[in-house]
């Protein structure tokens, strides 16, 4: 599997929240458009008997030269089928406590914890200090976080990205992080959307974008490209 580099996130704010009510209720068809400099961001959800014939089903960023991004999961908050990795739900797995990476190769390896939704969840250092669990999504652009994990990295919210939908208008506000650290493969000074949605975070484009992924039973490998 081969990730592509992720689309920036603007940390300014767009404009107040009018409304971000109901943000957990499902619907059938959801359409939201946000500005975000020259790129828009276009969410569409349908129902499960039209998806397969949806060619970019889903939550997706659309940029200035019409390229399509998946975000998945990410500011949206619910993930397509043909994004769920083929894995069996909810099993844990039996790792070796010997798994390590070889940063010199290139390699990075993270125990798998466990699986929610068929979508393994691993645990992540955030800040160099608090570890998560975190759900790794190869269709999501961003990482994404809780707002109880903001709470808990202090993250001090700058800027917002709003959304507009048939329940009203949603704003997801946007907090910095200095680190994400897995498997001894980290990222830093990173700017995160914090959704509501979400019950456990999102591990994005943004941490593993410039490596190549493989989901395996018991790991995931972060491979660095020669």
């Amino acid at each position: 599997m081969v990730c592509k580099s992720p689309l920036p996130l603007p940390s300014n704010s767009i404009k107040p929240l009018l409304n971000a009510q109901n943000l957990r209720k499902p619907v059938l068809a959801l359409t939201a458009v946000i500005s975000l400099s020259s790129s828009i961001l276009v969410c569409t959800a349908v129902n499960s008997s039209r998806a397969a014939a949806q060619e970019s089903e889903g939550c997706f960023m659309r940029n200035d030269r019409g390229q399509t991004v998946s975000l998945s999961r990410s500011v949206c908050g619910f993930l397509p089928q043909e994004s769920t990795p083929a894995a069996s739900p909810d099993t844990k797995s039996d790792v070796k406590s010997d798994v390590k990476s070889d940063a010199k190769s290139g390699v990075f390896l993270v125990k798998i914890k466990r699986r929610e939704a068929n979508i393994p969840v691993i645990e992540v250092t955030f800040n160099g200090k608090q570890k998560f669990e975190m759900m790794v999504d190869s269709g999501a652009s961003r990482t994404v976080i809780t707002p109880a994990m903001a709470t808990a990295l202090g993250i001090v919210p700058k800027g917002t990205v709003q959304a507009k939908t048939p329940n009203g208008e949603a704003t997801f506000s946007l907090g910095s992080l200095t680190s994400i650290e897995a498997g001894g493969l980290a990222i830093n000074n990173i700017v995160v959307p914090i959704s509501p949605a979400l019950e456990i975070g999102l591990l994005g484009h943004d941490f593993f974008g410039n490596k190549d992924v493989t989901i395996k039973q018991d790991v995931i490998e972060f491979r660095s490209r020669s």
